[in-house]
């Protein structure tokens, strides 16, 4: 069969990759054309556009790379219909890839989405949308399916795919990965401030700002696969910073605490028992919009799953160096650390087990044969 696979972020170009190796397993005869990453593209798929032209993140952000966006829109639309696939998979990036769903419903293609629009989040009323336009919807997240079943939508949950990622992940020699990186035997500190170019500029330069209190640590930036050296460095400056590229797993296994911008990375930070402070800062006029909107008590998903308050969230004008200087401390004291583990441990049986990748693809070509 054909497959049309969309995805437009970092962490979907993860998920959509290991649901292409799942496909190529379950469907022989699989062809499959995507938008997503180096990722995506690693895996034999014909990769169509790189998410790098796609990530535009916060209401401003969009709104001046509108013409852009449009383009993009309608070339897909194109690309679809000259490849004529037997199923169009939606992964995550609700804003393009719901455009791209109500068209593709009214040519008739068979629609899937993996990894849910947050709409439990904002907007809840594009469920009705999503009833109307989408097929099938596999979701990743515990609540996510109670949350349908209030509308009448029946959704599959699946269990979350980073899972698979952390437990299927190739173990990593603490020795060898700070020789390689020219790193002390410093316990180390992640800094993981995101993917897209807005959030790293807004939220690097405030977690370089407290590296100066903990010189009895190593701060190492984790760099961005999409993201050039350079572009970090204009925001370093003259601090001597270590520095790994698209090595997130391997340096959160060898971290003792992690400054983590709000988004999946959250999740994965949990998921490597690595105490975290959980960081956002957006554009002042995207917030102002969002906090309106947004009706959650959390922005982190470690938060949203557990229900409670189990890791530090500081957003928008609570995103200082004093406030993250506090918390930092604060995590990195062993009795915060033992309540915070026991909480990781459940969070982890919450997700869902391993196989998610292979469940979906699954499901796929068992509905679409």
């Amino acid at each position: 069969m054909k497959y049309y696979i969309i995805a437009g972020e970092a962490s979907g170009d993860l998920h959509g990759s290991n649901l292409i190796k799942a496909l190529y397993k379950k469907d022989k005869n699989a062809i499959i054309r995507c938008w997503g990453g180096d990722l995506m593209g690693a895996t034999g798929a014909t990769l169509v556009k790189h998410y790098k032209e796609l990530a535009f993140m916060g209401f401003l952000e969009v709104l001046l790379n509108i013409f852009t966006i449009f383009r993009n829109i309608s070339f897909c639309k194109k690309d679809i219909i000259e490849f004529n696939p037997d199923v169009i998979i939606f992964i995550d990036y609700s804003g393009f890839n719901l455009r791209i769903a109500k068209w593709a419903k009214a040519q008739n293609f068979r629609t899937n989405y993996y990894i849910s629009p947050q709409v439990w989040a904002s907007r809840a009323g594009r469920v009705r949308s999503i009833q109307r336009d989408i097929n099938a919807m596999y979701v990743i997240l515990p609540f996510e399916k109670e949350f349908y079943q209030k509308y009448g939508y029946h959704v599959h949950f699946v269990g979350h795919p980073l899972v698979d990622a952390v437990t299927n992940r190739k173990q990593v020699d603490e020795q060898l990965f700070r020789k390689k990186y020219q790193l002390s035997d410093k316990p180390v500190i992640a800094l993981l401030p995101g993917s897209r170019k807005q959030e790293i500029t807004k939220m690097l330069s405030v977690m370089l700002s407290v590296t100066d209190i903990f010189q009895d640590y190593e701060f190492v930036i984790a760099g961005a696969p999409s993201q050039p050296f350079s572009f970090y460095k204009n925001i370093i400056g003259d601090k001597k910073m270590s520095f790994v590229k698209d090595k997130t797993h391997d340096l959160l296994s060898i971290s003792s605490a992690a400054l983590v911008t709000s988004g999946t990375a959250t999740l994965e930070t949990a998921l490597f028992k690595v105490p975290q402070v959980v960081c956002y800062k957006g554009n002042a006029l995207s917030y102002q919009i969002a906090k309106r909107i947004i009706t959650l008590k959390f922005i982190s998903l470690v938060n949203l799953i557990m229900d409670k308050k189990v890791v530090k969230e500081l957003i928008q004008y609570d995103f200082t160096r004093e406030n993250l200087i506090r918390e930092l401390s604060l995590i990195l004291d062993k009795k915060h650390q033992e309540k915070l583990f026991l909480d990781y441990f459940e969070l982890e049986k919450r997700l869902g087990g391993t196989g998610a990748s292979e469940k979906v693809a699954e499901l796929i070509v068992k509905n679409t044969s």
